[in-house]
């Protein structure tokens, strides 16, 4: 479920679960208490990365992106993580902020067939 993360990435991301981003918490909204039928955990190490949100039993990461991921470096390192995150046997679903806070019930439809619920 952690596919090897270290001691300093479990401490990361108990860092970033105190101060989520308000994208985040709106998706968490969603996420949590199995209102989709699935347990999802926040801010999750798995590996060298610590994902948004991560489901064990479908293998599934969700990230959500803010403004800093349409920079080309950024956007490199995004591909790069989510090929070894794929490699990993792991399925990856990006947003954007920007699709959360504006179109909150188009993300959830597209989490629900991605887990085919």
């Amino acid at each position: 479920m952690f596919h090897g993360a270290s001691k300093l990435i479990f401490q990361k991301a108990e860092m970033l679960r105190k101060f989520p981003t308000h994208e985040e918490i709106i998706l968490w909204s969603y996420l949590r208490e199995n209102q989709l039928g699935l347990k999802f955990r926040r801010q999750h190490p798995v590996s060298i990365y610590i994902v948004d949100f991560y489901c064990h039993k479908l293998k599934f990461v969700i990230e959500v992106d803010g403004l800093i991921h349409q920079n080309d470096d950024v956007k490199r390192n995004d591909e790069e993580r989510q090929k070894r995150l794929e490699a990993l046997g792991l399925k990856v679903l990006r947003f954007s902020n920007e699709e959360i806070k504006h179109n909150i019930s188009s993300v959830v439809e597209k989490i629900k067939e991605a887990c085919l619920i």
